[in-house]
């Protein structure tokens, strides 16, 4: 069992707020269209986005901020990547609509869960592989968009890599669904037990 601690500085809790850092960066690098540098940008915040999360589990440097952390700097990332390329016009307004689509459906759980008295969920697994998958791809696209010469090679792997993150992240969030109702349901049953002791 993965023992969880409530330090503040440690090296993963600080690849996460470096990737937060990296997103104004990120921003100023799109509009100023050096593609280039953003390739590279979406690079580091990716190996970050892998290093922290292993050096968290390999050194016992799980947090509690970091279980908040890693998962938000995630997603304003892939957000704010996914309007900069779509904008940019890289790739179709659809595929950001898919991915908002989806946060919007996690917040609507959240809510839901919160009204229960329950906090957020663990982290899926196949989120996590969604989440990899499309920080895989985006830096990939953006490189095809950047170095024409390499857009044969570079555009499928990095649509490859999107799409079937896309795909993995929907199924994560019909897995968060069916949690979401099983824990719910079972917060109902001592309710309705109680309720049937006082009815008697």
């Amino acid at each position: 069992m993965t023992m969880v601690s409530s330090r503040v500085v440690t090296i993963p809790n600080l690849l996460s707020l470096l990737r937060l850092l990296l997103i104004p960066v990120f921003i100023v690098l799109m509009v100023t269209e050096q593609y280039g540098y953003a390739v590279l940008t979406l690079a580091v915040s990716s190996i970050t986005d892998f290093a922290d999360g292993y050096i968290a589990r390999r050194f016992g440097q799980v947090t509690r901020l970091g279980q908040l952390l890693d998962p938000a700097a995630d997603r304003l990332y892939i957000l704010t990547t996914l309007l900069g390329i779509t904008i940019a016009g890289i790739v179709p307004w659809w595929f950001p609509l898919v991915i908002i689509a989806r946060e919007a459906l996690l917040i609507g759980l959240g809510l839901v869960l919160a009204r229960h008295g329950y906090g957020p969920l663990p982290v899926h697994s196949l989120g996590k592989m969604g989440t990899f998958c499309l920080l895989l791809g985006f830096p990939v696209v953006l490189l095809a968009a950047a170095f024409p010469a390499a857009a044969p090679i570079a555009a499928p792997i990095g649509w490859a890599a999107l799409i079937w993150g896309a795909y993995l992240y929907w199924w994560a969030g019909f897995a968060y669904a069916r949690e979401t109702v099983r824990v719910v349901r079972l917060a109902r049953v001592p309710q309705e037990a109680g309720s049937d002791t006082l009815d008697s």
